[in-house]
């Protein structure tokens, strides 16, 4: 059964979209058959970070016109063949589509694809009505922000009144050192405020820029030695039903030694 997840969070800025491009491409590498759609029209953005904005021909609009077939607008990921994206157009606007609309291009890939994973806009206007529209699962990325977080807490509710039960939260760009220093939110604030199950706490971490910049997703790296991109990974193996412990972040010691601490006494157990 095809699981059709929307990426939200109301308030824009927080990482939504590379958490998609991140994730779409860690469930690919994982076997999974993964189609990315874009439904920021008028502001696309998850092609730039996919790398695959010059291989857009055609759009989601060209595909609700008739103007193509689904399978020609589809842009194919030559580094991981499971992924695919479905772009949004940039020269309309979000009210160039209707939720029925995206219902129809999302249940046509729900024929191939094992995981649709929904980009959805900022705030939660026409966008995030075409967005959601589809949507069986929601995950709500947020920055331990009170703004952020403020916005998350309008979007659990809409989600829930619109029928979208299983809802998990992502905490994104987290920063152990200010949390220590009560400088920044815990996950814990975070959770306790949003009430919804956590799925992934993301550190923050120079190296999504400068994959971003570079339309690399930082979970293809083989030698990947980024926190951020394993915290993704886990993130993967939990949508998937593994049971994975969370990083801790928490610790400032969290590094060689205590991993080594903790693989010396996996071997004496």
């Amino acid at each position: 059964m095809t699981r059709i997840i929307v990426i939200t969070s109301g308030k824009g800025g927080v990482g939504k979209t590379t958490v998609t491009a991140n994730l779409g491409m860690a469930l690919a590498k994982a076997g999974r058959q993964v189609a990315l759609v874009d439904a920021d029209f008028g502001l696309r953005n998850l092609d730039l970070l996919l790398g695959l904005e010059n291989r857009i021909v055609y759009t989601a609009i060209e595909v609700l016109a008739r103007e193509c077939r689904l399978e020609q607008a589809l842009v194919k990921d030559k580094r991981q063949p499971n992924l695919v994206l479905l772009p949004a157009a940039q020269n309309r606007t979000k009210e160039a589509v209707s939720p029925e609309q995206m219902q129809l291009l999302v249940n046509a890939l729900a024929q191939k694809y094992e995981y649709i994973l929904i980009d959805c806009p900022a705030g939660i206007e026409n966008g995030f009505k075409n967005a959601t529209a589809p949507a069986k699962e929601a995950l709500i990325v947020t920055t331990p922000e009170i703004a952020a977080v403020r916005d998350a807490d309008r979007v659990v509710g809409l989600l829930e009144a619109q029928g979208v039960k299983r809802i998990n939260l992502i905490v994104n760009r987290i920063r152990p050192a200010m949390v220590r220093a009560n400088d920044m939110m815990s996950v814990h604030d975070v959770q306790e405020l949003l009430a919804v199950p956590l799925i992934g706490v993301v550190p923050d971490d120079e190296r999504v820029i400068v994959s971003t910049n570079r339309g690399e997703p930082l979970v293809l790296s083989e030698n990947n030695q980024s926190l951020a991109a394993t915290a993704i990974e886990n993130i993967t193996r939990r949508l998937q039903g593994e049971t994975v412990e969370f990083l801790d972040l928490d610790s400032p010691n969290d590094s060689i030694f205590s991993r080594l601490r903790r693989l010396l006494w996996t071997k004496i157990v």
